[in-house]
């Protein structure tokens, strides 16, 4: 189908969104959740995923409504045909962190054309201008303050979503740590365990999300996730695991020096998220700092009636999908162990 064929097809009834990114970790969840809200969606994406996984997310994405597209967003002059073409409202970039300059002729495109009345860049964690990690996670946070700077430089309307924590043991060596099983044989505690960080089942960064595009009250506006009922450290995550699995595991000390020195090794992904994790368990980047700033709201207060997930339901859900494989899997004639391997799921969760 053509740009102008998708194009003409578009209901006019509500804002329409353009999602980059919307087969990835956080994308799929954004595109789920504009699809639900009946705004006309498109998913751009460079090509046909190779990934079984993306492929068959872009899949039911089709499924439920969603038209596909086929672009770069480093492509200024091709960013602005899809803009114009297809009426685009709203764009939301949710890009990986090696793609995040590649939203600079995104911006270029979004100016360019004039009639965007909201874009999201790719921030979707932490308050990048406040949080400050080593490196090499400080990088990726100059580049997120660099797409920003234009944003605000070009007077473009935005929303920046700081949803912290998704809702998952933080592995700090795992890229995805979202897509594991909490431990099944001992815990990694970070420090002393008692520092405190926020989060968000994967489902509610959609739906917030999407409530806040065309919300007047987001405009200009860092929108920060702090919902009190997932507000937990890591040793109150231990406790939370081993009441849903009905056992007690062992727990290792992974300390600050551990943390910065897998940082040093630079390796990509991995001392990136050895780094952010420095920065949530050992300095405390997602909590010392108020959200009572004029460009700062809370999400819980603009919509104090919409429940978050709570994380003891998520864990549940680990929990029950633990159960699920290991009846599934066990042999009959084989005494019955605990299953202690990491096992990928696929959670409303995650």
């Amino acid at each position: 189908m053509t740009i102008t064929a998708i194009a003409a097809s578009a209901s006019a009834a509500k804002s329409s969104v353009l999602v980059a990114g919307a087969t990835g970790l956080i994308g799929h969840f954004i595109a789920d959740a504009c699809l639900a809200s009946g705004r006309p969606t498109y998913a751009l994406i460079r090509s046909i995923p190779t990934c079984p996984v993306r492929a068959k997310v872009l899949r039911s994405l089709e499924e439920k409504g969603a038209k596909v597209l086929h672009g770069l967003i480093n492509k200024k002059e091709m960013m602005e045909e899809i803009l114009k073409e297809c009426k685009i409202d709203i764009v939301i970039s949710a890009v990986g962190g090696e793609s995040i300059l590649d939203q600079l002729p995104l911006v270029e495109a979004i100016k360019a054309v004039g009639t965007v009345k909201r874009f999201l860049p790719s921030e979707f964690g932490h308050d990048v201008n406040r949080a400050d990690p080593v490196e090499p996670g400080l990088r990726m946070y100059i580049e997120k303050r660099k797409v920003r700077r234009l944003i605000q430089e070009y007077g473009i309307p935005y929303t920046y979503i700081c949803c912290n924590s998704i809702a998952s043991w933080p592995y700090f060596n795992n890229n995805h740590p979202s897509e594991i099983l909490p431990p099944l044989d001992e815990f990694q505690i970070y420090g002393d365990g008692n520092m405190k960080a926020y989060f968000v089942a994967g489902t509610d960064i959609g739906k917030f999300t999407m409530k806040t595009v065309d919300d007047v009250r987001t405009l200009n506006k860092s929108v920060h996730f702090r919902p009190s009922c997932n507000f937990y450290n890591m040793n109150e995550l231990a406790a939370l695991w081993e009441n849903k699995i009905g056992r007690t595991l062992p727990r290792a000390t992974v300390t600050e020096d551990d943390l910065l020195a897998a940082a040093a090794e630079n390796r990509i992904p991995e001392s990136v998220v050895a780094s952010f994790t420095h920065d949530i368990f050992i300095k405390g980047c997602q909590i010392n700092f108020s959200v009572d700033g004029p460009n700062d709201v809370e999400v819980s207060c603009l919509y104090p009636d919409e429940a978050f997930r709570s994380l003891d339901e998520c864990f549940g859900e680990f929990a029950l999908r633990l159960k699920e494989k290991h009846v599934s899997s066990r042999d009959e004639n084989a005494p019955s162990t605990p299953m202690v391997e990491s096992l990928i799921v696929t959670a409303t969760c995650a």
